[in-house]
């Protein structure tokens, strides 16, 4: 029988397609080291290998298998800059800061690209992003970004399309113009992540699997992580659950919500199909973003619905489907061949999360959606800070991240209330 994420609902197609997955041992006795990461996803894998790559004795801790969190069943998409667009950074930073900002997560995509092809690991990347608007009122934001982003901030690869480009790009007649990023991408996560931890482990990483770490104390210059059958004893410790941390450390719960995202692939398109001709990504303007691409065999993958609270939903794909036919009719009959979901961990204000939560112990999360790119190079940034440079993750890290209102009791439903009302929103 396949195997099935028991923290995820639905078995992806990215499982189905990644390839041989290898399984790594659970932990088993008591270990001793420099650095001990919790969390088998981007950020901590990508901070293993780096790590590792130093010489560094790293210890890897991950409650269930790689890439059973959003790292590998998220909509792969790599995105241009911060979550935030690049002007409202500079309305709240000034323009140095905003640019400082930016430019960073232009290494960081030059980072993934190139770390993927160093290493020789196929993640079936594809260029091309369309961000579109999905109300006619937003469509001289999108064309005034356009022109920002190449005259403000030297990205010359954003072109403004008109409603009849947009019809053209999207096989679709449900936006009213928007963007075309021709310096970004999409890509296939669990690749991704299938190649960094083998990346990592042949550089000398300890890497477990089914490995739950129970608890974090920081006392007297050492950290120790206990797990069900033997305690981790390092100098340091990175924290990088993002959304899965649960009641692991209260001040990155505290700043870091669950917010549950569900995605569903269709059947191979054909080569007739209409439906983005050119192969970008898309996303557009709701606030509960509808996000969709094409595979390499020509099935859509469609991410759109999402839920803020702590219940999956069911029926993933009448929900999937019925957001397809509101753009494509055509495919209203469309056979759905897998869905799943899981959770993507967001902030108050959309921007990461990283602070140093107890001695010696870093949290690094709440991506916002914008995860893909960001995760694997704040694992990078990580290690530079362990081996003695911090003023690149300090730009990160001075952030302002207030925690959600309502303590543990209250927030959720809070949350609930606030980003339905949103939703709400995008429909009038």
């Amino acid at each position: 029988m396949p195997y099935q994420s028991p923290i995820s609902p639905g078995r992806s197609w990215y499982e189905d397609t990644a390839g041989p997955r290898p399984e790594y041992a659970a932990l088993d006795g008591d270990r001793t080291c420099d650095v001990v990461i919790i969390g088998g996803g981007f950020t901590g894998l990508s901070a293993a290998a780096h790590l590792a790559a130093t010489g560094t004795n790293v210890v890897l801790l991950e409650s269930y298998r790689f890439g059973d969190g959003a790292s590998g069943r998220n909509g792969g998409q790599l995105g241009t800059g911060q979550r935030a667009w690049a002007e409202d950074l500079e309305a709240e930073y000034g323009l140095s800061r905003a640019r400082a900002l930016f430019d960073m997560a232009e290494e960081a995509k030059a980072h993934l690209l190139d770390f993927a092809t160093v290493n020789r690991i196929d993640i079936d990347y594809v260029p091309g992003q369309l961000s579109v608007a999905h109300k006619p009122r937003y469509v001289d934001d999108y064309k005034a970004h356009a022109e920002i982003m190449a005259s403000r901030f030297s990205y010359p690869h954003i072109s403004f399309m008109d409603a009849t480009e947009t019809a053209e790009r999207l096989g679709s007649t449900a936006y009213f113009g928007g963007t075309r990023d021709t310096g970004t991408g999409h890509i296939h996560p669990m690749k991704l992540v299938i190649g960094t931890a083998r990346v990592a482990a042949q550089a000398g990483a300890h890497l477990f699997e089914q490995t739950s770490s129970t608890g974090i104390v920081s006392d007297g210059g050492k950290v120790k992580v206990s797990t069900p059958k033997g305690t981790v004893t390092a100098k340091k410790c990175l924290i990088a659950v993002n959304a899965y941390g649960g009641t692991l450390e209260p001040v990155s719960a505290a700043h870091i919500m669950p917010i549950g995202s569900f995605i569903g692939a269709t059947v191979p398109l054909g080569t007739d199909t209409k439906v983005l001709p050119g192969g970008e990504s898309v996303d557009d303007s709701r606030f509960v973003v509808r996000y969709f691409r094409k595979s390499r065999d020509g099935r859509l993958l469609f991410g759109g619905r999402e839920v803020y609270g702590v219940n999956d939903p069911k029926d993933i794909h009448i929900h999937i489907r019925r957001q397809i036919a509101e753009l494509y009719p055509a495919l209203k009959d469309v056979e759905i061949t897998h869905g799943w979901g899981g959770y993507v961990g967001i902030t108050v204000p959309r921007k990461p999360f990283v602070r140093e939560v107890m001695p010696n112990v870093i949290s690094a999360g709440g991506y916002s959606g914008h995860g893909v790119m960001l995760s694997n190079y704040f694992g990078k940034l990580y290690a530079e800070t362990v081996t003695g440079n911090r003023d690149r993750l300090k730009l990160i890290e001075d952030l302002k991240i207030p925690p959600f209102p309502g303590g543990r009791r209250f927030r959720t439903p809070l949350l609930f209330l606030a980003l339905n009302w949103f939703a709400l929103r995008d429909r009038i």
